[in-house]
């Protein structure tokens, strides 16, 4: 409850920050800061009925996904089938994407509408005890709506970054001068896209340690899906993906987009090692090794 708080709490922030941003814009070009104000928190609604509806054909045709049959691939549908009967969950459609990288995600505003994509490399990668793992971790996303919500915090933190440049040119090219809120202006221009930024990656964070605990005990192999997460952290450091877009990869179980150095603070998952270390204590207090 605590954890489910918290993420709501941060996806206010996100709306509430947007909503701030209108409420300068309205009073730097319009001098009518409630306008401003209301304007963006419309924006904000009509921002996120669009990615309950669309994200998930968004991403699937993004990366080229294709649902498959249970004759497609029987492999899959047998796992997410054994992963489904012991979490008291609908069965989701099962996508595949045509790259190498070995990764994984799930979409879909809710439990009904789910889809569970794996890449063909995962499936080469993995045993079926480490996919099963992996495989669990998204369905865990799916039981609490976890994509949703990450979806909806990706689209406000893009927008209030969209509005900060919009701020920016408008000055630079002519913009109103002089006025007595100028320094607002810059501040809110500077600080505003990385606090959602921030606010972002806490959410996405908090998310991911959160699945791979339920994930593991619904399957009752904590091991397994540590095993999972080392193969995984490897093979895409080794290849990571040349195409797509950076603001999606909160959807997957590790991130695909690799940055080291400063880059790597702003990354949307924990550092593998923590996630690691979760499942071994876990595995140690729950008294499951598998």
């Amino acid at each position: 409850m605590h954890s489910t708080l918290r993420t709501f709490g941060l996806f206010a922030l996100l709306i509430l920050l947007f909503t701030a941003i209108g409420y300068v814009i309205g009073g730097y070009f319009l001098d009518d800061w409630i306008t401003g104000a209301l304007v963006f928190l419309v924006i904000a609604a009509v921002l996120n009925l669009v990615s309950y509806f669309l994200s998930d054909k968004l991403v699937l045709r993004a990366y080229k996904a294709r649902i498959v049959s249970e004759a497609e691939a029987p492999r899959l549908h047998n796992l997410v089938k054994k992963i489904c009967l012991k979490g008291d969950l609908p069965m989701p459609r099962i996508a595949i994407i045509p790259l190498e990288t070995p990764n994984a995600f799930a979409t879909g505003r809710n439990k009904d509408k789910a889809v569970v994509a794996v890449t063909e490399g995962i499936m080469k990668l993995l045993t079926d005890d480490e996919l099963e793992g992996v495989l669990a971790h998204e369905m865990a996303h799916v039981k609490n709506r976890d994509i949703l919500v990450m979806s909806v915090a990706a689209t406000i933190a893009g927008a209030i970054s969209f509005a900060a440049r919009m701020l920016m040119w408008n000055m630079f090219l002519g913009g109103r001068r002089g006025n007595d809120n100028i320094i607002l202006l810059v501040v809110v221009m500077i600080t505003a896209p990385l606090a959602a930024l921030l606010i972002r990656l806490a959410i996405s964070r908090n998310r991911e340690y959160k699945a791979d605990r339920e994930g593991a005990l619904m399957i009752q192999r904590p091991l397994a899906l540590a095993r999972a997460l080392a193969k995984l952290e490897e093979g895409n450091r080794r290849r990571p993906f040349r195409r797509g877009n950076p603001a999606s990869s909160s959807m997957f179980i590790v991130n695909p987009f690799r940055g080291g150095g400063f880059v790597a603070l702003f990354t949307t998952h924990p550092p593998m090692e923590k996630r690691i270390a979760k499942l071994r204590r876990l595995s140690e207090e729950t008294g499951f090794l598998g």
